[in-house]
């Protein structure tokens, strides 16, 4: 390799990713010049650390309610995945940051520092720190044992708006603070033992520095313990989760700090550069937005999976009024919005099984009905729905539109426009449109999509199909740099512009379709 190289780490749900970026030698800066990624690897837990008994990377439980994790096994992982990228490519790490899996939690015991900065080469990571775990299983964003929790800290704060004021979002029971008050409330001695609350993030940072990391403002935002104006922690909310919380909790720090050296283990034991620099680690969904090269306000990432999701960033912090969607902060230091539709591809694939349609007959489905689809309109809500709250699920048609096998066109174009409406409407929240919108996840192939969401949403949209966008935007940010200088790497695909006629017909419809989600949401 003949340019700098960054190594971003992303400690996932399932599996660990590590990929390495390699910045090409060209003329002038780095700004100029391209990114490659150099070496890929990765580590399936259930399968290549079958020791831990998980599944789907998490511990079984008779509770579904219940998330947890070893942290050993995300140590053990670490080791792996070291090992996998051979000497060769870990000689040539420049810099080092990690992306965790948002609002997960581990904690550690008060000689856990001195731990950190005197581990032995010699033996693995998992060995010389489980001792020192306060807590053996960690909670993670799949845990929602804490709705007694959220709801006595939304009271303490005074409420939904009150709390998403201050914290960016309404208690949620997979944010850490809840987590951190049923720890206190249930493991009484556990928590007197905990000296230091870490998020995956830091924690894995504080192990690659040989020291106790930061929590940057991204990952932090994710708690509902930070102020995400002041961007420091929250003395009401640390006193509404629990007693000593404040002395537990490492201080905040922005999103492109450098935390330090590698530690010297990984130096003696892997060949990284003494002089590898480790930059604070944040959580999977900012590292995200780095990863498809979203960098200013005025760009937003529609993610078009099984769920949607609709996350961009804002020139000031603006909160959602009912509550509904998140706050947090990016990398860049810009406040990022976060809304998830839980009915995305559930919901156009109902529609596409319903009346028998393979892909291609969805879409010439779509291209054979006008934009506005005559005023026919639909809330398709299949399931359950985040956003707006909706706790049965129900199907609304309006506008003459009926679920019979002659109107099978029209129903497929209704479900799109429903939801791109319902992104619409449900993000005006944001003060903030969106001039590009990077379309990421399956649906950001199909032409059809973009197009109708571009003339609904009127801006620009662009497909870019980036393969483990969290640790790809790790790698860029481990630059240290607040703007990464280098360009994401990944396959662009179709595009659209907004059409002005439809997005004027859309923009008629926008009234209506408000009037009925408020009549059908209650």
């Amino acid at each position: 390799m003949s340019g700098a190289c960054y190594l971003g780490i992303d400690v996932g749900t399932q599996s660990l990713t590590a990929i390495l970026v390699e910045a090409q030698p060209a003329e002038g800066e780095l700004e100029n010049r391209a990114s490659r990624i150099a070496a890929r690897v990765s580590v399936h837990y259930d399968t290549e650390l079958p020791q831990y008994g998980t599944v789907n990377g998490q511990l079984p439980n008779e509770d579904p309610a219940i998330g947890r994790v070893p942290p050993c096994m995300w140590l053990e992982a670490l080791d792996l995945a070291f090992r996998k990228l051979g000497t060769g490519a870990c000689r040539e790490i420049s810099g080092v940051s990690v992306s965790g899996q948002q609002h997960g939690s581990v904690y550690l015991r008060p000689e856990a520092e001195a731990v950190l900065q005197s581990l032995a080469p010699q033996q693995g990571l998992a060995g010389q720190i489980e001792p020192h775990l306060s807590r053996a299983e960690a909670p993670i964003w799949t845990d929602s044992s804490t709705t007694r929790e959220c709801e006595e800290i939304r009271r303490e704060l005074g409420g939904a708006t009150a709390t998403a004021e201050l914290t960016g979002s309404d208690t949620f029971e997979r944010f850490t603070g809840s987590q951190i008050r049923r720890f206190a409330r249930t493991e009484p001695d556990a928590w007197a033992r905990t000296a230091h609350v870490c998020l995956v993030s830091s924690f894995v940072t504080s192990v690659l520095a040989g020291r106790l990391a930061a929590i940057d403002h991204g990952d932090g935002s994710g708690m509902n313990l930070l102020d995400v104006r002041r961007l420091e922690w929250s003395e009401a909310a640390m006193a509404a989760t629990a007693a000593g919380l404040r002395r537990r909790l490492p201080p905040t720090c922005a999103p492109w700090t450098v935390v330090g050296s590698i530690a010297p283990y990984f130096v003696s034991r892997y060949g990284l550069p003494a002089s590898a620099k480790v930059v604070a680690g944040s959580g999977d969904n900012p590292c995200s937005l780095v990863g498809v090269g979203v960098r200013e306000p005025g760009e937003a990432v529609l993610s078009l999976g099984t769920s949607d999701t609709y996350f961009g960033l804002l020139k000031d912090v603006a909160v959602d009024p009912e509550a509904n969607g998140h706050v947090f902060i990016a990398p860049s230091g810009h406040p990022m919005s976060l809304i998830c539709f839980r009915n995305g591809s559930l919901a156009r694939e109902a529609v596409r099984d319903r009346y028998g349609l393979d892909w291609p007959g969805f879409d010439a489905a779509l291209r054979a009905t006008p934009p506005g689809n005559d005023g026919m309109m639909m809330l398709p809500w299949f399931e359950p729905e985040i956003v707006p709250r909706v706790a049965r699920p129900h199907v609304h048609r309006l506008g003459g539109l009926r679920d019979e096998p002659e109107q099978a066109a029209r129903n497929c174009r209704a479900v799109v426009e429903g939801q791109f409406l319902s992104m619409r409407f449900n993000s005006a929240w944001m003060a903030t449109q969106p001039r590009r919108l990077v379309a990421t996840g399956g649906g950001s192939r199909n032409r059809e999509l973009l197009q109708i969401a571009a003339d609904v949403l009127d801006c620009r949209v662009e497909s870019l199909e980036v393969t483990d966008g969290a640790a790809l935007g790790a790698a860029l940010r481990a630059t240290g740099q607040r703007l990464p200088p280098l360009p994401p790497v990944g396959e662009r695909g179709p595009a659209a512009e907004p059409r002005p006629e439809a997005s004027a017909i859309y923009d008629a419809m926008m009234p209506r379709y408000a009037e009925a989600q408020r009549r059908a949401a209650g």
